[in-house]
């Protein structure tokens, strides 16, 4: 799981909800602290286990390079977002719908979307379902299709132990001694515990189910963005873990997408190398707002 490495909100970051005609979702949002903010939107999704707060140390560098709103949330039963005991509001194409509300409810100008891991998987559902208005896509340290090999094994063992022993069980027996055997400070240890047990566990087994079998729609995505005209950035770390750097590669190629590679950074890349991975995002987004506004259709 991506762990942040502080807590305490940066200037002009704030703790919010963003109401859609979907529901209801925890949010992290980065405002400029100065001048006109004249930059499109921009929506950040995490990943399987993940929060927010993944993307706590890029927000104000977003926020400040003019962007009007840079907006982080927690899926459906994701921490502090509500959860359901309808399963079927955990598929890749139900969270897609819940991202595509909030991508709907920052407007009317056009967002930015990245998917980080998981979420590239869901926000992959939103770019094909075609129902917003988009002006980029990033699929940040995320692959073509569902996670294979240690990871895959990780998500297994724990879909199949939620049921057997809980959420506060799994995190007393195996969670909580590998965060203190890593020395992180209390007040992370202490958040992890609370995003650890916020999460619905009905969630997380039918998450870790669509982890593990999520199809190759590579081929259906580059046909989509090249319709649309929608610009994608395929961004990933050096040393990435979950996916094979030389897949997330390979899945750029295909896609006939921007790459940028994260040097010093494994799968989180938003807090392993904030300022580098902000910046490049930033290019990215101005670039393709330059496009936009020289008339190209998205």
């Amino acid at each position: 799981m991506s762990t942040p490495r502080f807590l305490t909100l940066p200037p002009n970051v704030r703790r919010t909800y963003v109401e859609t005609s979907r529901g209801r979702f925890a949010a992290l949002e980065g405002m400029p602290g100065s001048g006109v903010a004249e930059h499109c939107p921009a929506l950040l999704v995490p990943g399987y286990t993940g929060s927010k707060e993944d993307f706590l140390a890029v927000l104000q560098t977003l926020a400040n390079a003019g962007r009007r709103r840079v907006v982080a949330v927690d899926m459906r039963g994701q921490y502090e977002s509500p959860g359901c005991e309808d399963p079927s509001l955990y598929t890749r194409a139900a969270l897609g719908e819940d991202v595509a509300a909030l991508a709907e409810a920052l407007g009317p100008d056009p967002v930015h979307l990245v998917g980080h891991s998981f979420g590239g998987l869901v926000t992959r559902e939103t770019v094909l379902a075609g129902r917003v208005r988009l002006i980029s896509y990033t699929l940040m340290s995320s692959g073509p299709a569902g996670v294979d090999g240690p990871s895959a094994a990780k998500a297994r063992a724990l879909m199949e132990a939620i049921p057997q022993l809980g959420m506060d069980r799994i995190w007393t027996l195996s969670l909580e001694p590998d965060a203190r055997s890593r020395g992180l400070a209390p007040e992370i240890v202490d958040f992890l515990r609370a995003r650890t047990l916020g999460n619905c566990e009905l969630g997380l087994r039918t998450m870790a189910a669509e982890l593990l079998t999520a199809p190759d729609r590579v081929d259906e995505l580059a046909k989509a963005a090249e319709d649309a005209g929608l610009p994608i950035l395929v961004l990933y770390g050096e040393d990435d873990d979950v996916w094979d750097p030389r897949e997330q590669a390979a899945m750029a190629e295909r896609l006939d997408a921007a790459k940028v590679v994260i040097p010093g950074s494994a799968h989180s890349p938003a807090v392993e190398a904030p300022e580098t991975t902000a910046g490049a995002l930033t290019d990215f987004w101005n670039a393709s707002e330059r496009r936009w506004r020289c008339g190209s259709s998205f």
